[in-house]
Formats: C-alpha cells, sequence, structure tokens
C-alpha cells in the first residue's frame, strides 16, 4: 500500500546541518520563508488516510529507513498539510506528536541523493 508520495521542489539551506542531526522537515510548497530555509518543500502527489504502520518503509530517492513509530498528529498534519518532521533515531516511542520516527540511516549520503524532483514515499514493506 501508498500511504504517501511526494516529489521534492526545493531544499532549505539548513536541510543538511538538522540532517546530521538526524532530524528531517518536510513542508509543503508555500511554506513562508523562516520555514522554507530548514524544510525540504515538496508537492504531495497521493496521501492516504490511513496511517502507516511500524514496520512500512520510507523512501527518500535511493535511500530507504524504516517506521519506527508514529505520533498521534503526526499524519494529519502529513496528509493534510504536508508537514511533518522525520527523525531518524529508531525510537519506538515519538517524542513529539507530530513527529513520525523511523531507522537510522547514514544521513550524510541520504542528503546527496536529495534534489529537486526526488521522490519521497512511505510504502508497505
Amino acid at each position: 500500500m501508498h500511504y504517501y508520495k511526494t516529489v521534492i521542489s526545493s531544499i532549505g539551506e539548513e536541510v543538511q546541518a538538522l540532517l546530521e542531526g538526524g532530524v528531517l522537515i518536510l513542508y509543503a510548497d508555500g511554506a513562508p520563508p523562516e520555514l522554507a530555509e530548514v524544510s525540504v518543500l515538496h508537492r504531495v502527489e497521493q496521501a492516504s488516510r490511513d496511517v502507516p504502520r511500524i514496520g512500512a518503509i520510507l523512501r527518500i530517492g535511493g535511500g530507504s529507513a524504516i517506521v519506527t513509530a508514529v505520533g498521534p498528529t503526526a499524519w494529519n498534519k502529513v496528509s493534510e498539510l504536508g508537514h511533518v518532521v522525520l527523525n531518524f533515531n529508531g525510537s519506538r516511542n515519538a517524542d513529539r506528536p507530530g513527529e513520525i520516527c523511523v531507522s537510522e540511516v547514514d544521513c550524510a549520503s541520504l542528503f546527496e541523493g536529495m534534489k529537486s524532483g526526488t521522490i519521497i514515499e512511505i510504502v508497505d514493506a
């Protein structure tokens, strides 16, 4: 099942530094400039109402991670507003209600594969 599919339109100046700390912020196109500089702006192509199951796969270009936790408000935010915080910490519990936790990855190589036109999706394993 496809839970989410979106296409990167631009990458803010501060995204790489945040990703080095294991955090990636997604915002739909049209975010205010102060949010755009810390976010990956994107165009949503598909958003399911179904919350991704633990074990679903997050794909960003050629990189991937496993969903380990979904905060209680995260899926409403991402499906309705195109906004979510992805935390690459592998936690089984989301510390913040609006975050999705995924398995740890090499964030430097993940960033290298991100550019305008890169597809981000969440699918069943």
